[in-house]
Formats: C-alpha cells, sequence, structure tokens
C-alpha cells in the first residue's frame, strides 16, 4: 500500500496533465490535483500505519530467546534498527532535499518509490526462511474478554492460588498456542483472578471460549497491559518535548545566519541532519562500549534496565530544553544589539550552529528514551501482542505531539492578549519563546520525578518456558 501512495505521489508530481504550470489550468483541474495528491499521501500514511509496528515486531522475532547467541544480537537489535532509521532519514534530509529543489520534486519522489519497491522485492525473497509466528486472534478482543468475563464474576470471591480451578485451562492454552513462553501467575490486581473459576454455568458450556471464562493466560495478560499503562503515560511528556525540534526549532535557525562559506546556504529544516548524525554516532559507543562496561558493573545482560535507560534520557532532554532556552534569549538579545527586533524577515548575525548543543542533546536523548520505548514496550508485551507493543511506543510521539499543540494553543490564548506578552507572536524576536522552554523543562523534570517513582515500583514480566515450570507456578 505504501508502494502504491509513493506512485501517486511522483506522478502527481511529475504529470504536466496535474501540474499547476499548465496553459489550461482551471480550478476544477486545482481541486482535482489536490484531492489527488491528499490522497496520495493518506495511502502512504495508512501503509506506514499498517507496517511500522509489525516489521520492527517482526524482525525482533527471528531471535530465538533459548539461544544465548542469538538472545545476545537481539538486545542489540533495537539499536542498530534505530541506527538505520536515523540513516535514511539523514539521505532524506541531504540527498533527497537537494535533488527535489535542483533537479525535480517527481524525481526527488521516484528515488524513494523505487527504493521501496527493491526493499519490497528484497523482503519477498526471504519469504522462505524467515521464522513466523501463528495470528492467536484479536489482541483487542482478548483483552475485553477478560473484563467481560471478570464482570460476570464480580460476586465470586478471588480464589486462592491453590483452589484455582483455572490450572487445567492453562495447560489447554499451552497446547492450543504451542508457546514456549507462558506468563508465571501474580497476585497484583487479583479482582481480575475471577475471570479464571469456573461455575456450573461453565461447565455447562464444555468449553473455554466462551465470555463468561479466561485462561490465566489471558488474564496475565491483561495485567500486563495494565502495568504498562502508567509508563505509557509518563512517557507522553517526552513526546511534547520531542516534536519542539522539528517546530520551533527550525523557526530558530529560519532567523538566525545559515550561510557555510559565500554561497552555501543550509536549508532550516536540514538542522536536523544533526540529531540523526549525533545518533549514529551514539548508537555504536552505546552498544559496543558503554553496555559491556555497564554489565560487568551491574550484572545486567542490557547493562543497565529499561526503564533506566528511558529515564536517562528524558534528563538528557530536559537538560537540552535547558539549553535551548539560555540559547534563545542569546539569540534576541542579539537581534536587540543589532537593531534587528522589529524586523523579523532579517537575518540576525548570529551562526546557526549556537543551536548545535540542543541538536545534539536531543540525539543523545533519542539514544536512550527512543531506543529504550522501543524494547521495553516489545519486550514487557505479552507474546500474542508484540506489535501492539511497538504500535504503543509510536503512539508516545504521535500523543506526545498532539499534546504539545494543544499546549500552546493553551499558552497562546493566556498569553497573546497584549503583543509585549505574547510566547509565540507572529515576531519571533518578540516572543518568549524562551519562557516556553523553560515550562517544558520544568514540565520534565516533574514528570521525571513521577517516572521515577513508577519505575521504581515496577516489576519486569515473568515468563515460565516449559511446560512443567507453568504446572509448578500454578
Amino acid at each position: 500500500m505504501e508502494c502504491d501512495g509513493l506512485i501517486l505521489v511522483t506522478l502527481s508530481a511529475s504529470l504536466r496533465s496535474l501540474q499547476s504550470s499548465s496553459c489550461t489550468y482551471n480550478s476544477g483541474a486545482s481541486h482535482f490535483k489536490i484531492g489527488f495528491f491528499y490522497f496520495s499521501l493518506y495511502l502512504v500514511a495508512l501503509g506506514q500505519g499498517g507496517h511500522k509496528p509489525c516489521l520492527q515486531a517482526f524482525g525482533v522475532d527471528q531471535f530465538d530467546d533459548e539461544d544465548p547467541k542469538e538472545k545476545k544480537h537481539k538486545i542489540s537489535f533495537f539499536n542498530w534498527w534505530y541506527f538505520g532509521i536515523c540513516l535514511g532519514t539523514l539521505a532524506g534530509v541531504t540527498v533527497l532535499t537537494y535533488i527535489q529543489d535542483n533537479v525535480g520534486w517527481g524525481v526527488g519522489f521516484g528515488i524513494p518509490t523505487v527504493t521501496m519497491a527493491m526493499a519490497l522485492l528484497v523482503f519477498l525473497c526471504g519469504t522462505r526462511f524467515y521464522r513466523n509466528k501463528l495470528p492467536s486472534g484479536s489482541s483487542l478482543t482478548r483483552v475485553i474478554h477478560v473484563f467481560v468475563a471478570a464482570f460476570y464474576k464480580r460476586k465470586a470471591p478471588i480464589p486462592f492460588r491453590e483452589q484455582n480451578q483455572s490450572a487445567s485451562l492453562q495447560e489447554v492454552e499451552v497446547l492450543r498456542t504451542e508457546s514456549r513462553r507462558q506468563l508465571s501467575q501474580t497476585n497484583k490486581l487479583r479482582f481480575l483472578d475471577k475471570a479464571t473459576i469456573e461455575d456450573e454455568l461453565d461447565l455447562e458450556c464444555k468449553t473455554t471460549r466462551n465470555w463468561r471464562l479466561c485462561t490465566v493466560q489471558q488474564v496475565e495478560e491483561v495485567k500486563l497491559l495494565l502495568g504498562i499503562l502508567p509508563i505509557w503515560m509518563a512517557c507522553l511528556m517526552y513526546g511534547v518535548v520531542f516534536a519542539q525540534s522539528s517546530t520551533f526549532f527550525t523557526k530558530q535557525v529560519s532567523t538566525m545566519d545559515r550561510k557555510i562559506g559565500r554561497h552555501f546556504l543550509i536549508p532550516s529544516a536540514s538542522m536536523q541532519l544533526f540529531i540523526s548524525i549525533s545518533i549514529m554516532l551514539l548508537v555504536p559507543v552505546y552498544d559496543r562500549i558503554f553496555v559491556p562496561i555497564a554489565k560487568r558493573l551491574s550484572g545486567n545482560e542490557r547493562g543497565i534496565t529499561l526503564l533506566q535507560r528511558i529515564g536517562t534520557g528524558m534528563f538528557i532532554s530536559a537538560i537540552s530544553m535547558i539549553v535551548a532556552a539560555v540559547i534563545e534569549i542569546k539569540r534576541v538579545k542579539a537581534s536587540k544589539d543589532n537593531g534587528l527586533i522589529d524586523v523579523p524577515s532579517a537575518t540576525i548575525p548570529m551562526s546557526i550552529f549556537w543551536l548545535l548543543p540542543q541538536y545534539v542533546l536531543f540525539g543523545m536523548a533519542d539514544v536512550f528514551t527512543m531506543v529504550g520505548m522501543q524494547e521495553y514496550f516489545y519486550d514487557q508485551m505479552p507474546d500474542t501482542m508484540k506489535s501492539l507493543g511497538i504500535a504503543v511506543y509510536l503512539s508516545v510521539i504521535g500523543v506526545g505531539s498532539f499534546l504539545s499543540s494543544f499546549l500552546i494553543l493553551v499558552i497562546e490564548k493566556a498569553t497573546c492578549g497584549k503583543q509585549e506578552h505574547c510566547w509565540f507572536a507572529n515576531n519571533l524576536n518578540r516572543s518568549h519563546l524562551d519562557y516556553f522552554y523553560w515550562l517544558l523543562a520544568s514540565l520534565s523534570l516533574l514528570n521525571l520525578g513521577m517516572f521515577m517513582t513508577l519505575a521504581s515500583c515496577y516489576k519486569y514480566k515473568k515468563s515460565a518456558s516449559t511446560h512443567t515450570d507453568i504446572e509448578n507456578a500454578t
């Protein structure tokens, strides 16, 4: 689907009949072109939404946890996956941007279209060698099933584990899914355990697939999801900060001196390539130097725990906001000193490389938090919901962007009654963007405190890998 969308985007930029420069262009053709272009973009977005969560989860599934060598490589997978993503981003904001500006948009869109088609072909060629997991039904249905069953049995006493009659159901689940990793039964959220109690009506149904009865595995899966939810909410603040690199950072760049030498002018959006470069430099250092050293000190196979990694990145992102606020104060002062405070279109004689520290800090934060979230939400999800885990990670960035827009809207309504107090004026030199950065830094540090509290109480997923272990657990 994404290939189809890219083909249509390329056509919308290439076909002369769809170009606005045509002599016979009219209002109807204009509406058709706009509609065709947006349909193409939505098709690309729909394709990405379908394959992004599944593709990464599929890649990790190729490693066998029972093999020590493969398990070691699996731990490094997320680091190098993000390295590859940043490599593609780097090519996109440099090579493709240059081609689009100097050769043509048709060629600029055509190159990723051909590249995506080749990637699809390579992927299909390896079909016979992949390790595939059998589908186990809708994740949402399994979650709803547990809550419905627990509601039906809400008046039943919470069973003791020794008296729980669901051990046989757990064994049925093992045989049905043929999974080697079954969740150990836990004592948290015990009210959900009522969903596993067999009563007379259940015995009459003679099946485990009714909405009044669940297996232990289904209940433990829901417990995992509910345990992950507070961590997800605590990660949203990072998504809010993450949104600034492609918005206000770029706006700052557009007001500053972007020249290198006499003739070359760096596009404002291309400054984001320094985030990708810093990530590509730091990922090998983290994976090959930091992890082995930390592993010897902590005994943890990952060097530090997943939540410690995420928290470290959150702290760095808060520091990046503090640095951004300080640089913004300097930028506004430079505009005043040069008499450009009321000339928003003028270039302030201050190099854009003053902004480099905040971009590099963003890259450092991504190495810890972005990669850490990918691994955390994949690893802590039930085996039947791995793709959902990657989707949950992606939702942090999406929801964070919406929250950022909402926060800006609220601040704008609250401060823009008088021009001199407006944080987001049309004239950036008259704005108080530094106030916004200080606010994000403060919220990030408060959120980090909440995250650390949640992390200290969090219990990582435990699995029983054999049928014997499961029987002993029950």
